[in-house]
């Protein structure tokens, strides 16, 4: 019914013992896909292996935030893995410019590192012929997201991007839509001060956006505070389907099959 199209199931605070319990659960809140993402070349493997269920699926990428530990091969180390059954897109990438520079690194070059990176998924990607996850971040306004909308302007032709996490305004939405690109909108739609991502959300047709927990990150609304999971995302879709107006059946029918079509997902069974 329902599909996770960001999770990190390969995430220190999931033990890999708690897994079979914990996409028991997920089922039981008829949430019946996931997408787990890697963050780098260390969660790699372990997403993976996560991907060997069938109700999951993987991405690979670097994180914004891990670009200084990575090595300055890593995003052509990843194409090894592109013709991974497993695999469905690249991802986790993008601009994180909430954090400070690590030790040793000026803004400068923190940013100007992201961006490089970026692109270089961005290229991964068109060859491979996948589609892009984006991670943006502000300590306020939007230059990451401005910033990684340039990028992805000069690649729109050959690969489709989503921004994750999704909580910006609606001209916002509209300009990643311009470039047929997707959002998606996880738990941080049902806080009470959500009101710009819920305005987007309400405006959203129908095709362009997707769910998506970010789990362990981010619980929605009773949750928030705790540790996230995929049968969280009940919680958000239930909050979205009565914003928009529509059934829960019809929301997770069509963010399903926008999900299937952009990371060309393997027909769920469920």
């Amino acid at each position: 019914m329902l599909t996770d199209s960001h999770c990190h199931l390969a995430s220190h605070r999931f033990q890999p013992e708690e897994l079979p319990d914990l996409l028991a659960r997920a089922k039981a809140a008829e949430v019946t896909r996931m997408i787990t993402l890697a963050t780098s070349l260390d969660d790699l493997q372990a997403n993976l292996t996560i991907a060997e269920n069938p109700a999951v699926h993987a991405c690979i990428g670097i994180h914004p935030c891990d670009v200084h530990h990575a090595p300055d091969d890593a995003p052509e180390q990843l194409a090894a893995y592109v013709a991974d059954p497993r695999v469905c897109g690249i991802g986790e990438t993008g601009l994180d410019y909430h954090h400070p520079a690590p030790d040793g690194w000026t803004e400068e070059n923190y940013r100007t590192r992201q961006r490089d990176f970026l692109r270089r998924h961005f290229e991964l990607a068109a060859a491979a012929s996948l589609n892009l996850v984006i991670h943006t971040r502000d300590q306020s306004g939007a230059a990451s997201f401005m910033d990684a909308l340039a990028i992805y302007a000069d690649y729109q032709k050959f690969v489709r991007a989503v921004f994750h996490c999704f909580n910006g305004p609606w001209e916002n939405a509209r300009r990643v839509f311009d470039l047929g690109g997707l959002v998606s909108f996880g738990g941080v739609a049902t806080f009470k001060n959500a009101r710009k991502v819920n305005e987007s959300a309400q405006l959203c047709p129908a095709g362009n956006f997707m769910l998506e927990t970010d789990a362990p990150y981010l619980a929605p609304t009773p949750h928030r505070g705790s540790r996230n999971e995929p049968s969280f995302l009940r919680h958000t879709a239930e909050h979205l389907a009565a914003l928009r107006g529509e059934s829960l059946a019809d929301l997770a029918l069509h963010t399903s099959a926008t999900t299937e079509a952009f990371f060309r997902l393997r027909p769920d069974s469920d």
